[in-house]
């Protein structure tokens, strides 16, 4: 009797080496299930044990096309490749593998320190650009406030210079229509009265009742 519901295979630590000649150990878990059950049968005998021998050799061929980083940060790409090249190998057997899940990574000790390293050095790095990017916005913005404040006291000192100009301006004007509301006999008596000294001439000679020639 043939199970054709879903099943997993749990694939034991593996260990494979990179395409920079770093030894890892993986293990992962594969997600089966059958579609031709005669084929099941009659083309292999134990599917489990045929399994975990393919995912060994299979996996120690897809580790060595990747570098270390890639094993590492691109874990969905190596679960494809994985599923993909034991597909083409199962499909014989009349299985079809569904899915492929690498659950752990485990490089080798020196790495580990060396990447712990790494990773408090870009720790350090992040925060030293993230004080600088501080810094920078602050100076950044001191500069902006000055800058404002120098753009509102000009403009504060052309407002004034208007102003002092818009008032001599209305003085100016009041004088000019005073000026032009003078009549011409007001005009004319401011310019043609007698000097003082022809005023005392003339007091004196209407006072005077004879001349010399009288005598």
């Amino acid at each position: 009797m043939v199970d054709l519901r879903e099943q997993y295979l749990e694939i034991p630590h593996q260990t494979a080496i990179t395409k920079d000649n770093a030894s890892i150990s993986i293990d992962f878990i594969i997600f089966y299930k059958v579609i031709d059950p005669s084929m099941s049968v009659l083309r292999v005998g134990n599917f489990a044990g045929a399994a975990q021998n393919v995912a060994a050799t299979t996996l120690r061929s897809v580790v060595g096309d990747m570098p270390l980083d890639d094993v590492l940060s691109k874990r969905e790409d190596m679960n494809a490749s994985l599923r993909v090249r034991l597909d083409e190998v199962t499909e014989r057997w009349g299985v079809k593998v569904t899915t492929v899940e690498v659950r752990e990574v485990n490089p080798p000790p020196g790495v580990l320190d060396a990447m712990t390293r790494q990773m408090s050095a870009e720790r350090t790095r992040r925060a030293a650009v993230t004080e600088a990017e501080g810094q920078k916005q602050a100076a950044i913005t001191i500069a902006e406030g000055t800058k404002q404040a120098a753009i509102l006291a000009a403009e504060g000192e052309r407002q004034g210079a208007i102003l002092r100009a818009e008032g001599l301006s209305a003085g100016l004007e009041r004088i000019l229509t005073v000026a032009r509301g003078l009549d011409a006999n007001t005009m004319q008596l401011s310019t043609s009265r007698p000097s003082s000294r022809s005023a005392r001439r003339h007091r004196r000679s209407w006072w005077c009742p004879w001349s010399w020639a009288d005598f």
